[in-house]
Parts: structure tokens; C-alpha cells; sequence
């Protein structure tokens, strides 16, 4: 997720910043408050509900990623793109039941053929690309909250560690982002990444790994004692670095075309990709985890 930290307070604004980063706070709260029971509710029920939340996010997010490449000057192909992401998701749950391989082929290849009727030519590598771009960075990446919530399935676990899966990935993700927000903007003094995100900081980056510390120890009390005090502060710790990386890649993205926030779909949060930025990295890496690592 994008940090509060995002745009340093100039001399002018001064007066107005405190009441406006209030109103950001409240709206985010009330944002979290709504969200997370549904993240509950439907990640504990799992199979097709869990499918169509995942779905929503990619589809939001691809739309989001597509319309900040048109802001760039570039034409994806939003229509197919979408598709192609949404049968990513459906590849890895289904696996290959309903034959997303095949129809994954065919609209590639699409895409490709349908640049050739495009009566304004050039640039067609750069259509073409940023399409297929998308698929993978917010389709294949974001596909990995469905993989999380079927791993189960695959180790031969009780279906039901499957939430657990997935509330430690959200729960250590947003941990290391309010840390982040709150430790930022009450102690940030270095600057992490200026040339990209000249607001974020050291002080806010330490204050984020330390919450996804104590968010992962309440986590292991609860949902998920099969973790040993050691995985817990390494996935604390490598969630921390790939969750600011994807929050970083995100931020030079919206940089390059120029803008603050890939939409308002979220009050207080900007769009599904400011929100779930973090989330794209962090839920590959936990998967690979509990994959290989801890339930080898």
C-alpha cells in the first residue's frame, strides 16, 4: 500500500495538512473497517467466494494499470488484458479444468494479431507489451492470494489453513504499512527512496518492520501456531523488504505517467493498486514459503 509518507508538505500548506492527513486517517479507518470482516468472511469460507474477491481486485486493478498506460499515451488492450488476467486466476484454481491454458494462448496471440488492424501504426511493441505487462503484474502476481488459499489442497492440509494463509499474508502486509504511515509521519527524518518516493523513510520502514513483527507473534498466538518463533520474525522480516519493494515499483510506475494515486476507488486509500501494491509481492513470497519451507 502506498504510505502517508508519499508527498512531503511544502511551506504553504502547512496550516491545511493536519486537517486534510485527519481526514485521510478517518477515511481509511472507516475503509479498513468494512473491508476486513468481508476479507474474513469470505477468505474463511474460501473456494468460489474467495475466487470472486480475488477477481474483483484483478479486474479493478488491471482496469487501473491500463488507464494510467493510456494516461502515458500508450493503447493497451484493456478488454483482452482483463481476460487474460481474470483466466490466470481461473488456471490456478481450477487447474486447468475449465481450459485456461488454451484460452490464455488465444488471446495472446489475439492481442498480437489485433495490433496488426490498429490504423495508427507505431508503437506496437509498447501496446502489446504494457498489455501482456499487466496480466502478469496484477493477474499472475495477484493470482498467488488464490494459490495461498488452496495450498491445502495441494500438501494434503485441512482446507480450513487456508484462511490462515491468507489472513497472515494481509495481516503482515498492512502491519508493515500502517507502521510505516504512523512511524513516518511522527519520526521520519531520512529519506529511503527520494529519487522514487521522496515522502517514505527510514525511521517510517523501521516502524513498519516492527508491527509486522508484533502482527506476525499475535498471528502465530492465534491462527497460525504451526509457525516456529524463527519463520515468524523471517517471513516478518522478508514480507517488510518485498511489501516496500512492491510498494516502490508501484510508485516509480505512477511517477513515469506523472500522477498521484491510480484511482479513488478506495476512500483514503487512492485505487486497488494503491491498496494492494505490497500485496502483489508479499503473497508470492509467503506462498513460496509455506510451500517449500515450511510444509515441504
Amino acid at each position: 500500500m502506498t504510505s502517508g509518507e508519499e508527498h512531503p508538505m511544502t511551506a504553504g500548506d502547512a496550516n491545511a495538512a493536519p486537517p486534510r492527513r485527519h481526514q485521510g486517517i478517518v477515511k481509511r479507518i472507516i475503509a479498513s473497517v468494512i473491508f476486513i470482516p468481508c476479507l474474513v468472511i469470505i477468505a474463511r469460507r474460501g473456494g468460489y467466494y474467495y475466487l470472486a474477491l480475488i477477481n474483483i481486485m484483478i479486474l479493478i486493478g488491471l482496469w487501473e494499470f491500463y488507464k494510467m498506460m493510456e494516461a502515458k499515451g500508450l493503447k493497451p488492450y484493456k478488454a483482452m488484458g482483463i481476460l487474460s488476467g481474470l483466466a490466470l486466476s481461473w488456471y490456478v484454481f481450477f487447474q486447468q479444468g475449465i481450459y485456461a491454458n488454451l484460452f490464455l494462448s488465444v488471446i495472446f496471440i489475439g492481442i498480437m494479431v489485433l495490433e496488426l488492424a490498429r490504423k495508427e501504426k507505431g508503437l506496437a511493441v509498447y501496446h502489446i507489451s504494457v498489455t501482456v505487462f499487466g496480466v502478469f503484474y496484477i493477474g499472475w502476481l495477484g493470482s498467488h492470494l488464490i494459490l495461498l488459499r488452496e495450498l491445502p489442497h495441494l500438501k494434503g492440509l485441512d482446507y480450513s489453513l487456508g484462511f490462515s494463509f491468507v489472513i497472515v499474508t494481509f495481516a503482515l502486509t498492512w502491519c508493515y504499512d500502517t507502521g510505516a504511515y504512523f512511524v513516518g509521519g511522527w519520526l521520519g527524518r531520512r529519506k529511503l527512496f527520494p529519487s522514487i518516493s521522496p515522502g517514505k523513510t527510514l525511521e517510517g520502514a523501521i516502524g513498519g518492520v516492527l508491527c509486522s513483527l508484533a502482527g506476525i507473534l499475535v498471528a502465530r498466538a492465534t491462527i497460525a501456531p504451526y509457525l516456529t518463533i524463527l519463520q515468524s520474525a523471517g517471513l516478518a522480516l522478508g514480507a517488510s523488504i518485498v511489501g516496500q519493494l512492491g510498494d516502490l515499483c508501484e510508485s516509480m510506475i505512477k511517477r513515469d505517467v506523472k500522477i498521484k494515486d491510480s484511482s479513488r476507488t478506495i476512500p483514503g486509500h487512492g485505487g486497488v493498486l494503491d491498496r494492494f501494491d505490497s500485496l502483489l509481492f508479499t503473497a508470492p513470497l509467503i506462498y513460496y514459503v509455506l510451500k517449500y519451507v515450511i510444509f515441504e
